[in-house]
């Protein structure tokens, strides 16, 4: 018997097309990051854009994102969340696009981005120094890391920027870069100590002749605990 086509049904209306687009953090040479293309195809050949694209008929949002972002760039089973709807009616010069931007974080040594699809270059950008970007990209950019940086009250959010084993330090770092401020290093440990999060591994990480640090790690990642 023939299968029913999806969605058969025309409507007399316009309808906007739909696309989704990722940034995707990282922390690099001691610094915040997001994962660019370079686009391949007009519009805007040549400048530097988010990964994403059109949303297929029969696709969720969550499915298009990961899909274009393994596509464009090489990288699968990162965690996504939505994070916002962009749908400015002149964001898009080809026809009314709504764009559903997501973000995901992960540590740089575990991705080898490779570009693909209609993307020229794929490479790793400071978020304090960002070239110009397509479409309306940059606005999507600013409002990621306004909510990853409020997300860091919700300490399991660093846990996912950094090595499963990590000193005190280290995750200090992660707080300090996100944030871009020094925090007070009493007072950080402390803090992380007090709120039980982290367990001792029985390893220490010795450096020059400071006394060795010892190295911890999440009891559990996935714990939401926010920080007073």
């Amino acid at each position: 018997m023939r299968k029913p086509q999806p969605f058969p049904y025309r409507y007399a209306y316009p309808h906007p097309a739909v696309t989704t687009d990722v940034i995707l953090f990282t922390i690099k040479d001691a610094q915040l990051q997001i994962l660019l293309i370079r686009r391949a195809q007009p519009p805007m050949q040549g400048s530097w854009a988010l990964p994403g694209g059109f949303l297929n008929i029969d696709e969720s949002l969550e499915d298009c994102a990961n899909r274009e972002l393994q596509e464009e760039t090489g990288i699968s089973g990162v965690h996504l969340e939505q994070l916002y709807t962009f749908g400015r009616p002149d964001r898009d010069p080809r026809e009314r696009v709504i764009s559903v931007a997501h973000y995901g974080l992960a540590p740089s040594d575990k991705l080898s981005p490779t570009p693909a699809s209609d993307a020229q270059d794929v490479n790793w950008h400071p978020i304090n120094d960002l070239p110009e970007l397509a479409f309306d990209h940059a606005d999507i950019v600013n409002l990621a890391h306004r909510r990853l940086v409020k997300k860091l009250d919700d300490a399991s959010t660093a846990f996912q920027l950094i090595h499963p084993e990590f000193t005190l330090s280290e995750l200090q770092a992660v707080f300090e870069i996100i944030l871009n401020k020094r925090l007070d290093k009493r007072n950080f440990r402390r803090r992380m100590l007090d709120m039980e999060l982290l367990e001792e591994t029985g390893k220490s990480f010795s450096n020059g002749n400071h006394r060795p640090a010892k190295i911890y790690r999440s009891k559990n990642p996935e714990r939401v605990v926010i920080l007073k």
